[in-house]
């Protein structure tokens, strides 16, 4: 999964990232019940997270994060952002 949120300075990258994954976790679960049983004692999500705030400007990271999933399609995105 990948996002792309504004949030204020003052506010814990790790709160928000945790509020996402145990809400969707909860709304996932909740949704598809059969989730309950393949992860019952397990998360739905990884462990760790990714979060980069330098380097490429907003247009150029939205971009990207719209063309996730394209990879599997055989496009290459790599060269859109070099």
């Amino acid at each position: 999964m990948h996002l792309v949120i504004e949030m204020p300075p003052k506010v814990a990258i790790s709160k928000v990232v945790q509020g996402i994954k145990v809400q969707s976790s909860k709304d996932l679960r909740r949704r598809y019940g059969y989730m309950d049983r393949i992860y019952k004692e397990v998360g739905i999500w990884e462990v760790g997270y990714f979060v980069s705030t330098v380097g490429l400007n907003e247009k150029q990271i939205r971009q990207y994060v719209q063309k996730q999933g394209e990879e599997s399609k055989g496009v290459d995105v790599t060269t859109e952002y070099s």
